[in-house]
């Protein structure tokens, strides 16, 4: 039975594509999940590719994720990266390893937006790669489960 990894986003990430390309590019994330099952694919894993712009439907799926036992998840928190102790809280529950993604470097930006409270419970972090962060993160979370690419 193949591995599942979630790979959960958080709010405005359905605007990939239109909202501010000159920052987020201007992939869709129907691209970026397009782009995420044929990655998952190479590894012989399955996902669970989704986004919502409501904090406690990404904790729910958090626990949902925990509940179905599955490989890993992959999370974009978007805008909750800098304010969300809940889902922070959702994630340290896990026993499976964690890997935060965001299409820009936040490091590099504002302020406000330099602190993840979900860093704190990532395995690793990736960010400004723009989209392609999302196959670097599966290629990353596929090595950490033992997941071997098919040649």
């Amino acid at each position: 039975m193949p591995k599942t990894i979630y790979i959960l986003n958080g709010p405005n990430m359905n605007l990939l594509g239109m909202r501010e390309p000159e920052k987020y590019g201007r992939a869709t994330l129907a691209d970026v999940e397009r782009l995420c099952r044929a990655t998952a694919k190479r590894f012989g894993l399955e996902i669970v590719f989704r986004q919502s712009n409501v904090e406690g439907e990404l904790v729910d799926w958090i626990q949902e994720a925990n509940a179905k036992k599955a490989a890993g998840l992959i999370i974009n928190p978007a805008g909750y990266t800098t304010t969300s102790i809940a889902i922070l809280d959702a994630l340290l529950v896990l026993k499976m390893p964690v890997i935060e993604v965001h299409v820009t470097n936040i490091h590099a930006r504002e302020a406000f937006r330099q602190h993840s409270y979900v860093s704190k419970a990532a395995k690793a972090v990736i960010c400004g790669f723009g989209t392609d962060g999302y196959s670097l993160a599966i290629t990353g979370l596929a090595g950490r489960i033992g997941a071997k690419a098919k040649k």
